[in-house]
């Protein structure tokens, strides 16, 4: 391919509204456009990209036994409603009506495809003989993000691998997990991405069912927690925090409790404004319907209630905040002056382990603008249960070795969870077991931000000259760069270079332009090419210059040599990486 022929927009000067490196990088290197907020057209550059990324997905997918189908962009919102996921979406969900002979039909745009593949399958499968079956596809999606941001991290429009496996037993939903788990790995160590799978919430099945595959990344929206001495790493949602001792000094001063005017004081912030105190001060007291029945909660003012580890505490199905009446009749007060101090009815009072060593705390006093100072567990209230409700956060104990543990931002690039029964039940998917009974099908789901792969990689590896794409993921592998395109020896032996590459399996472009030679090795770099070979002044002896994209120096090649030696060095590469994976190793470690 030749440089002039294709489209390749390269800019100089950062656009407005990029603010982080895969963002800027793949705007200047001409690889998307914005066609409108959260949406973005893929350019011939990053198309290729996408594309090989694609195909990697596809090929360790295919390895691991999943069959591949393609379903509708567009799907019925009936579907949808059987779920209850069109409430539960909300705005993310996509809606339009279709009109057609005077019939109007809703439908969504796909933001996921849980409901059409159990359709689909409820249609087909009758039989434990047919299972246990997995199936995907490779689809364009649709979410309405109130806020898209950071170019194609985060989109309206975007490019998904989602896989659905359907079971009799959780024996077989349990291998198929372990398939697809390590496909995962797999295919993001192919794409030299900086993964790391995560412990992540596995909801109402229970067990191990659930992991978050992340790209750890400063700019990532989303926060692990890990320990740097045994490995253990969760999402919020799902860290646990490992015991420690929580006691009250003894020789502290428990002072008289007092009741103070906090008038406007609603929340944490503005409480410890008013009183001129540390968040870690106050005790926060939250009110919970667990399956319907109201429960007080308590973590100190500066930590956050974990709702799971409420709901696997309590053994509950259901746990979310009360509603104002229940809040009202429970504690005689409106919502933002709770307290375990005198509520009005008597209800289980749970609390993180971090109480007990609280002192002369500030609560709600159950009165409208009015907090209760110097309060004391045991003196003034008890608690019926501790129990780890909270997320962790860095400094807690580790779970596994009791290490303090560590809090990095991640991009969340994959995600492997056993769904269980509940698509299978709202839209009566069963088979016949060996006994001619029906059973419920058993489902698993498994899905890869395709262009998340694409930006994580370009996020995660560059310098200040632009993009380093390992050889997998590269536009091009190869760019072929004549010093002097108006010398009829130099473009005779670049085009020769370029038509043998090629023959050897090698994605090579030409750079035919009339620039400068700073102006294409700059472009080259941003672009992030794994190797330029640079016809120059050493083309007289018979030589050319082959610079990988993360070497500060060049190597001087014989140019009869170079098809024979590059497309092997590249061939290499592309199965393993070593080179890329080195030169990362040792800019991490100059960090």
């Amino acid at each position: 391919m030749k440089w002039s022929q294709t489209l390749i927009p390269t800019m100089k000067e950062t656009p407005n509204g990029a603010e982080i490196p895969s963002h800027i990088f793949m705007l200047r290197a001409g690889m998307i456009s914005q066609v409108m907020a959260g949406a973005y057209a893929y350019l011939p550059l990053g198309w290729r990209c996408l594309h090989k990324a694609t195909n990697i997905v596809r090929e360790e997918m295919n390895k691991a036994g999943a069959v591949e189908l393609f379903m509708t962009a567009l799907c019925p919102q009936s579907l949808y409603e059987q779920t209850n996921r069109v409430e539960a979406f909300g705005n993310v969900l996509v809606k339009s009506t279709l009109l057609r002979g005077g019939t109007k039909t809703p439908v969504v745009f796909c933001p996921t495809h849980e409901e059409e593949i159990t359709s689909l399958v409820s249609q087909y499968v009758s039989s434990y003989r047919q299972l246990p079956l997995l199936l995907y596809q490779i689809q364009t999606k649709f979410r309405n993000e109130e806020r898209p941001k950071f170019g194609v991290l985060r989109t309206s429009e975007f490019l998904m691998k989602d896989a659905y496996s359907f079971h009799t037993d959780l024996e077989t939903l349990d291998a198929t997990y372990r398939k697809m788990y390590d496909a995962y790995c797999k295919i993001f160590s192919r794409c030299g991405l900086p993964y790391l799978p995560v412990e992540a919430e596995s909801g109402p099945i229970g067990g191990d069912g659930s992991h978050e595959f992340m790209i750890p990344s400063p700019n990532g929206e989303d926060d692990v927690i890990y320990c740097p001495k045994c490995g253990y790493a969760a999402n919020v949602e799902k860290a646990e925090i490992g015991e420690t001792e929580h006691n009250r000094p003894a020789d502290v001063e428990l002072k008289p409790v007092a009741e103070l005017d906090t008038p406007g004081a609603h929340t944490i912030d503005q409480v410890c404004a008013f009183l001129k105190a540390k968040p870690r001060k106050v005790v926060k007291t939250l009110i919970y319907s667990v399956d319907g029945t109201p429960v007080a909660v308590l973590v100190r003012g500066d930590q956050d209630v974990n709702e799971n580890k409420l709901r696997r505490l309590l053994k509950a199905d259901k746990v979310e905040l009360a509603d104002d009446a229940t809040i009202q009749r429970v504690t005689g007060a409106p919502v933002g002056f709770a307290g375990p101090v005198g509520l009005k009815e008597k209800i289980k009072i749970v609390a993180d382990p971090t109480i007990k060593e609280v002192v002369n705390t500030i609560v709600g006093a159950n009165k409208a603008e009015k907090h209760l100072v110097n309060v004391n567990l045991d003196r003034d209230f008890t608690v019926d249960l501790f129990g780890d409700v909270r997320n962790a956060v860095a400094g807690d104990a580790c779970p596994r070795c009791g290490l303090p543990l560590s809090v990095e931002n991640a991009i969340e690039v994959g995600h492997v969870f056993k769904l269980g029964t509940k698509y299978t039940d709202a839209l009566n998917a069963k088979y016949l077991d060996e006994n001619g009974q029906l059973q419920t099908i058993i489902m698993g789901c498994y899905g890869i931000g395709v262009s998340r792969i694409v930006a994580g990689l370009a996020e995660t590896s560059h310098d200040d000259a632009g993009i380093i794409w390992p050889v997998a993921l590269a536009p091009y592998e190869v760019c072929v760069c004549p010093v002097k395109p108006n010398d009829p020896a130099a473009i005779e032996t670049a085009e020769k270079l370029t038509a043998g590459l090629e023959a050897a399996g090698c994605d090579v472009i030409l750079d035919d332009r009339d620039e400068r030679p700073g102006v294409k090795f700059k472009d080259a770099d941003l672009i992030g090419f794994p190797v330029r070979v640079t016809l120059g002044k050493s083309l007289a002896e018979g030589k050319v210059e082959v610079k990988w994209r993360w070497d500060s120096e060049a190597t001087l090649v014989d140019v009869d040599a170079l098809v024979d030696a590059l497309a092997a060095a590249i061939k290499e590469e592309r199965a393993t990486s070593a080179r890329f994976n080195a030169a990362k190793a040792k800019r991490n470690a100059a960090k």
